[in-house]
């Protein structure tokens, strides 16, 4: 990673476990929603490489799966990340595990809806600014926070 600012995501701090952080009902649930098996990840990265928006989350996507596989809830439900995911498949397409991890984050959306935690709503788009927003653009954003 690069020192220069923009090229690379600030580092998350680092996570300590514990039983309040744990949840291993969360690891199963992801499971269960996404239809994938968090294991199967082994953290080579590929996915937060090819990520076109990595540079602006705050937890990188193979973090992502490493909390979810820890069952950190709290963290994955409250960051930034799950929601500037622009679902463009990157990830899941770059992954040699063939783990579909756009799903994962949709599962991520899904969860954190269900918890009551929303990081950003259709009735925060100014009107101006929609008029500017591409069509699809819009559409996934709709689509992202009706899961």
């Amino acid at each position: 990673m690069s020192d220069k600012p923009g090229l690379a995501p600030p580092k998350s701090p680092p996570v300590r476990l514990n039983r309040n952080t744990v949840s291993a009902g969360f690891k199963k649930r992801v499971n269960e929603l996404s239809g994938e098996n968090l294991d199967s990840c082994y953290q080579c990265g590929n996915c937060s490489s090819g990520c076109p928006l990595a540079q602006e989350m705050d937890i990188l996507p193979n973090r992502v799966m490493r909390l979810a596989q820890l069952g950190l809830k709290d963290e994955l439900i409250h960051s930034a990340t799950i929601w500037i995911c622009a679902s463009c498949f990157q990830c899941t397409v770059r992954c040699p595990r063939g783990i579909d991890i756009q799903g994962v984050m949709d599962t991520l959306r899904q969860i954190a809806m269900e918890e009551g935690v929303d990081h950003f709503g259709p009735d925060q788009i100014d009107p101006e600014q929609a008029a500017t927003v591409p069509q699809p653009g819009l559409v996934g954003v709709y689509r992202k926070l009706s899961t």
